[in-house]
């Protein structure tokens, strides 16, 4: 079959879900992507903080290849060794008990949600490996925050609080009363004997990267063990290295009863989980499932990726080169008076102070610089985790580019 001379002229054949720019992407190695033109582009994005470490590294197409031609799926009633090994590995690194895999975020929270109704509905005393963790027969409510993301199936979207979306799809699914980050008050008002969870990203970044303080998820800790709640992080984004720490709540000190990972976890091929401590890890058998639950071709990815982000070398350079990205972001912030820098390590985001984002995101685009406009008013910058300070100072550059082409404006600093 012969294939059109413009690959766009199949694109009629996708549901338009959001607007694309008009040329395909066809190669990527590390840093880079290239389009159908010959174009190379910087890339900030990384499939939303997906490629953690760059395009087509071999560390994912070499255990591509050997698992691909080991085995691909046995059917999850079976066990399958990438999926043990992957399981016990991150046990270990995170100190959770048991793991489930699954394919997206979304369907990560999703079986964490299941997870803490399915406990909520066991009535049984406070046993000495849980202390303070008494549960209430029928609790079934998560409390989630205004502004956050946790994916696009119904439970998930009902879990998040990204404005608009409760009129997408109505009715919502109920059970996710809705408090304000960084706000305990908010959180004690919706708090209920209906109650079992409390679930939260450490940092919000479909929001603009908006991070929960120290003190917050502290008091977040504290008011589950007292009140015998299960604490949830979302560390779809934030986990697999991006903050600088391998998962983003060892960055604060608090360690969560549930925990889910995506994104980073495979590097570039999907795959999810959730960890659980033992005294949540409830479910019994038929509860939950999934027909690539585990699938040994991912695990494997998944198992290599995860040796190269553990590396302790790894992540001294993602805090060294989300260093040197804030320190970049915020000059360039004094030099056009522009707003804060939020975030940590490599998952930061540049408040524009006015709704510019999608034409400064245009702009650098056509000098060769791929960036995300998190909200109208703000970027978002989500660069390879083993980026270099070269590649660093590049991005800078062709950012300070785009900016100047959108405001056309002498400097903020040079204007008196």
């Amino acid at each position: 079959m012969s294939q059109p001379s413009n690959p766009l002229t199949s694109s009629r054949h996708l549901m338009s879900i959001n607007p694309r720019p008009q040329h395909a992407f066809v190669r990527g190695e590390g840093a880079w992507l290239w389009d159908q033109a010959g174009r190379r582009h910087l890339d900030w994005l990384q499939g939303w903080a997906v490629n953690a470490l760059g395009h087509c590294p071999a560390v994912i197409t070499q255990a591509l290849a050997e698992q691909s031609t080991r085995l691909l799926t046995p059917s999850p009633a079976f066990h399958n060794l990438p999926a043990l090994d992957l399981a016990q590995r991150l046990c270990e690194a995170s100190g959770m008990d048991q793991v489930f895999f699954g394919s997206t975020g979304a369907e990560a929270n999703e079986t964490a949600i299941k997870l803490a109704r399915k406990w909520g509905r066991q009535a049984r005393a406070t046993s000495a490996s849980a202390p303070g963790r008494a549960r209430r027969a029928g609790a079934h409510e998560v409390i989630t925050f205004d502004n956050a993301f946790h994916g696009r199936n119904f439970a998930t979207m009902a879990a998040s609080g990204k404005p608009g979306w409760e009129a997408l799809f109505p009715p919502n699914m109920p059970g996710f009363p809705k408090a304000k980050l960084n706000d305990m008050a908010s959180v004690l008002a919706v708090l209920s004997d209906q109650t079992v969870a409390v679930m939260l990203e450490p940092i919000q970044g479909e929001a603009g990267v908006r991070p929960a303080s120290a003190s917050f998820l502290r008091a977040l800790r504290a008011l589950c063990d007292e009140q015998g709640l299960l604490l949830i992080f979302d560390e779809v984004q934030t986990g697999c290295g991006r903050l600088g720490t391998l998962f983003g709540h060892e960055h604060w000190g608090i360690t969560p009863d549930i925990m889910t990972l995506g994104k980073g976890l495979g590097g570039g091929v999907p795959i999810s989980a959730v960890l659980a401590k033992a005294h949540c890890s409830v479910f019994e058998h038929g509860d939950h499932g999934g027909t690539y639950a585990g699938n040994p071709l991912m695990c494997a990815v998944a198992l290599a990726v995860f040796e190269e982000l553990s590396q302790p070398s790894l992540l001294a350079n993602v805090r060294a080169c989300g260093q040197a990205l804030r320190q970049g972001l915020e000059a360039l912030s004094t030099t056009w008076g522009l707003g804060e820098v939020r975030g940590e390590g490599l998952l930061l985001a540049l408040e524009l102070g006015s709704d510019q984002a999608a034409s400064v995101v245009a702009a650098a685009q056509e000098v060769g610089l791929l960036v995300n406009a998190a909200r109208p008013h703000c970027l978002r910058f989500m660069p390879r985790l083993n980026s270099n300070l070269q590649e660093i100072e590049l991005g800078l550059s062709l950012l300070a580019q785009a900016l100047e082409q959108v405001y056309e404006q002498r400097p903020q600093a040079l204007s008196v």
